[in-house]
């Protein structure tokens, strides 16, 4: 008799969505989707807005990446100014970004993933959350908690707030950086730099735990895509979008923003309020790629730091090249803290950081602009169309969990076909198919927003629908 698993709330990630696994007669995962329970409206209403309100209403898109989107929406109105924005400005909005980096990351790894990978997948599911990780490995989460902080006080000595903050502006940033503020920041980098350094020690040293979860957690080849330099180095804030495929060969590269809609098609899905972007030279479904820290460790040669280079020759040595396992995103997303936490120190050295030209001024000069960032989870893309008094008449957002929407789809589909057996529900398996979401961090804050208050309990259903087992949360 057919039946289906719902999970109607997945667990320790940035929004709401469900898991519905459809078992076959025999009781064996016949296939399961990711389905994104909420609407997305910021395209839509900020139509008729003045170009250059754009940056602070998109930032509202998320609490947890407003940098993100204040970055990618400022570029794509300095392309509305058509201006190249002063080199200060330039240097401290990378200094931001890699803050934004650092303080998201953190939150991915300790407060969101640490559960799963410190107190075991099948842990008692009261316990397996920050709370439990605080009693149970108390130092940890205490880096975990300071980590996050630092980023968060570099946002605000910055910008003047940790979150949504309004010093990004079109065509550079408001205002320089003051010498003490720049010293407060040098001063706590080595904190931060050894705490990753702990945590990478410590993660390195439980990966071998988790040998089925790294079979498991959409581990199948897939193409790539990240932001790299001409050299093939990793950078966050500009570059040239790149794409490799399965064993790492190129499939394309562009360095125009414009040039995006050449290469990534947006489909529609049925089960999800969240568009699918795929590869366009491929096709729909078969164009599926991947973007974030994994991707982004596969698309490019080096990350452009000494000691995040020789984490990621041993990352290599560990994982392969490319690295396939969706379970190495974790992996991943400590390297790049630690070149986050190298980089700004690289910048907040660097002659230029403390200038006071820090903005270029215009108006409407060209009718349409494309921003491209990586955000922590991958690429960002804003893309705005204008009249000639500057009104917005178009936006179009395609954020890192957009991109990410096949691949996960994929993933909770290996993971439940693996562990997922029986009529009988085994919370830890359950776990295992949120835990492969989680490892993507997917921010569905940024992608969609929420209507009502979703549920939190698991139910197995017969065909006829009958309730054969229940957990609750």
């Amino acid at each position: 008799m057919a039946q289906r698993i719902v999970i109607p709330h997945v667990s320790r990630i940035e929004g709401h969505a469900k898991i519905a696994i459809h078992l076959n007669d025999s009781g064996e995962v016949d296939s399961a989707q990711l389905h994104v329970t909420q609407v997305r409206g910021f395209e839509k209403f900020t139509e008729g807005r003045p170009y250059y309100e754009m940056p602070s209403i998109t930032a509202r898109i998320c609490g947890i990446c407003p940098v993100s989107h204040l970055l990618a929406s400022s570029k794509a109105c300095d392309a509305i100014m058509a201006v190249r924005i002063p080199p200060a400005a330039k240097l401290l909005r990378e200094l931001l970004h890699c803050a934004q980096f650092v303080q998201s990351h953190a939150l991915s790894f300790f407060h969101l993933s640490a559960p799963d990978l410190l107190l075991g997948m099948d842990s008692d599911p009261a316990q397996r959350n920050i709370l439990g990780v605080l009693e149970q490995h108390p130092d940890l989460a205490r880096d975990g908690i300071a980590l996050r902080k630092f980023g968060q006080m570099a946002i605000e000595r910055l910008a003047g707030e940790r979150v949504h903050p309004a010093w990004v502006v079109p065509g550079g940033v408001h205002a320089p950086l003051r010498a003490e503020l720049r010293d407060a920041i040098l001063g706590e980098l080595p904190i931060a730099r050894s705490i990753v350094r702990r945590t990478l020690h410590m993660f390195k040293g439980v990966l071998d735990n988790f040998q089925a979860e790294i079979d498991s957690f959409d581990n199948e080849p897939t193409a790539y895509a990240g932001l790299v330099t001409r050299q093939n180095s990793m950078h966050w804030y500009d570059g040239d979008v790149a794409f490799v495929d399965e064993k790492g060969a190129p499939l394309a590269r562009f360095e125009d923003p414009v040039e995006y809609s050449n290469y990534i098609g947006e489909a529609a899905v049925p089960f999800s309020y969240l568009k699918a972007p795929y590869f366009i030279p491929r096709g729909y479904p078969a164009g599926i790629y991947r973007v974030g820290p994994l991707a982004r460790l596969n698309v490019a040669e080096t990350c452009g730091t000494p000691l995040a280079d020789a984490e990621l020759a041993e990352y290599r040595q560990r994982a392969g090249h490319p690295a396939q396992s969706a379970f190495y995103y974790h992996y991943a997303r400590l390297i790049e803290a630690l070149r986050g936490v190298e980089k700004m120190e690289l910048l907040l050295q660097h002659p230029d950081i403390l200038s006071t030209h820090v903005r270029a001024r215009a108006q409407v000069n060209c009718l349409e602009g494309v921003g491209i960032i990586e955000a922590p989870r991958g690429l960002l893309i804003h893309h705005y169309q204008v009249n000639e008094a500057g009104a917005i008449t178009k936006a179009n957002l395609i954020v890192a969990t957009g991109h990410n929407n096949l691949a996960m789809n994929h993933a909770v589909e290996q993971v439940a076909k693996r562990f997922v057996k029986g009529a009988k529900i085994e919370e830890g398996m359950l776990n295992r198919v949120s835990a492969v979401v989680r490892a993507f961090d997917p921010c569905l804050s940024c992608s969609t927003h929420a209507l009502g208050q979703p549920a939190v309990q698991i139910d197995l259903l017969s065909s006829e629908g009958e309730v054969l087992d229940r957990v609750e949360n």
